[in-house]
């Protein structure tokens, strides 16, 4: 007769068995009740705790690394106080008595700054006509140059702007320049590296090499600002490269539309970098070098609007929202990427169905194909809502420019997609002048080129809607 064989455990056999699915159950839970307590949107929190339950250890990574937002946390820690007495200016009555008064007061509660009379404001137009402007003013800085901006190459344009801010510092001048960790290139930023070695205070927003700070790579600071002593302050939707020097003639020409402003409105331009700059070196500016005291200069009145993923969280969305509710005879858009949420789709479709004319710009082609692929998604339920809807061949325009009734126009950094509304951090300015505004109008009628019909959209072959269809599911990371 054989021997029976009896089983024995072992102890290490079939651990891992074990520990791994208590490590997924943890992690799990875990997620499960940050996202019910943290998140508002159903969809996004249906999607995170989807993932960490049926993507084991993976989702819950994920969730670690892309779904919490360590950006806001860091900002309520850092955020620099506006003076007091800006705050109870802040709370003054609307001085409007049409039917834009609704929107300067939702302004005014939004943003918590006031909206600033006695400014001048001029269009500038793209790098041939903004940059030696901006040149001058900083050869001509006295006391102080505030610098940001998502792109800044050390090509033909960028490297005037370097000396010349190596020349302000050598002569004396407070200079910061704060530059985007990703648009100012993430592996190397050669505009960085050349001024401080020349000994300027640069730096490089949300930028780390380490693989546990990767998750700031998606958050980026789309805000391009040049303050000059406090006094003047030119911003708007223009990088500094090359590239947007039309009249050299550069390979991929971009256009784009830039503003130079001056007045009381310049002091919340100022706070905006100096809130930024505090946030990315814990540097405070503050004192008359940076704030001194400004008085009327024109007759523009003008409001900044911030927006990103700490306590401007959509704000720019909610200023666009009201101005489409308001809207009684026009609404003019242009954008070089189009990708809104459902909000703005159905806000400007009800505008276009009380019989508001709803104009949209947008470029035949951008720098972005998946953009333009699922912006096509989009147009359907605009067209059937009675928008028109408009194509301009190249050179590529980057400008974003929104006008309402011929009354109130909105410019600046942020682009018409759930990007700049929700993950980048965007500044831009509402405008309430009639004379401004008109140019704004202007600007946009000029380029409504071809205009897309709805059987258009509709007969294109079915490979062609169903990429637009994909694209247009990855609207929250183009």
């Amino acid at each position: 007769m054989s021997a029976t064989y009896i089983p024995t455990w072992d102890p290490m056999y079939g651990r891992g068995d074990v520990v791994v699915p208590l490590i997924h159950l943890a992690l799990a839970v875990g997620v499960t009740i940050h996202v019910l307590l943290t998140k508002r949107e159903a969809g996004s929190s249906v999607s995170w705790i989807g993932l960490a339950w049926l993507a084991p250890i993976l989702g819950s990574v994920l969730y670690l690394l892309l779904g919490i937002n360590r950006v806001r946390r860091r900002a309520l820690n850092l955020r620099r106080p506006r003076p007091a007495a800006r705050i109870a200016k802040s709370a003054r009555e609307s001085k409007r008595d049409d039917h834009l008064a609704p929107l300067e007061r939702a302004g005014q509660r939004i943003t918590g700054r006031p909206a600033e009379d006695g400014n001048d404001i001029r269009i500038l137009r793209n790098g041939d006509n903004a940059y030696p402007q901006m040149l001058s003013a900083i050869e001509a800085a006295r006391h102080g140059i505030a610098l940001s901006s998502y792109i800044f190459r050390a090509d033909a344009a960028g490297n005037e702007f370097i000396e010349a801010l190596i020349r302000a510092k050598q002569r004396g001048v407070e200079v910061r320049v704060l530059i985007d960790g990703y648009g100012g290139g993430y592996f190397t930023s050669f505009t960085y590296r050349r001024l401080r070695r020349a000994g300027v205070p640069a730096a490089r927003f949300l930028h780390s090499p380490l693989p546990w700070r990767m998750p700031f790579l998606n958050l980026r600071s789309h805000k391009k600002i040049l303050g000059i002593d406090g006094r003047v302050v030119f911003t708007g939707g223009l990088n500094i490269g090359a590239e947007n020097l039309i009249q050299r003639h550069p390979r991929h020409p971009v256009i784009d539309t830039h503003f130079r402003f001056e007045g009381p409105v310049v002091a919340q331009l100022i706070e905006v970098f100096a809130a930024d700059w505090l946030f990315a070196t814990a540097e405070r500016l503050s004192g008359d070098l940076w704030f001194p005291p400004l008085t009327p200069v024109g007759d523009s009145t003008a409001r900044v609007v911030t927006s990103g993923p700490d306590n401007d969280l959509e704000k720019i969305e909610f200023v666009i929202l009201e101005a489409l509710g308001c809207a009684r005879a026009s609404v003019r858009i242009m954008t070089p990427y189009f990708l809104p949420d459902e909000r703005i789709i159905t806000a400007l479709s009800l505008a276009a169905y009380r019989g508001v004319e709803v104009d949209l710009v947008l470029p035949e082609h951008s720098n972005h194909p998946t953009v333009d692929w699922g912006s096509r998604v989009q147009m359907a339920p605009l067209l059937t809502a009675g928008c028109r809807i408009w194509t301009y061949p190249a050179p590529f325009n980057h400008s974003k420019l929104m006008s309402v009734d011929g009354l109130w126009a909105l410019v600046g950094s942020a682009n018409w997609d759930v990007r700049s509304f929700r993950l980048n951090f965007e500044l831009d300015l509402e405008i309430y002048h009639s004379g401004v505004v008109r140019q704004v109008d202007e600007l946009i009628t000029a380029h409504q080129g071809t205009r897309i019909s709805a059987s258009e959209l509709s007969s294109r072959p079915l490979p062609l809607r169903l990429r637009d269809g994909a694209a247009r599911l990855l609207v929250p990371y183009l």
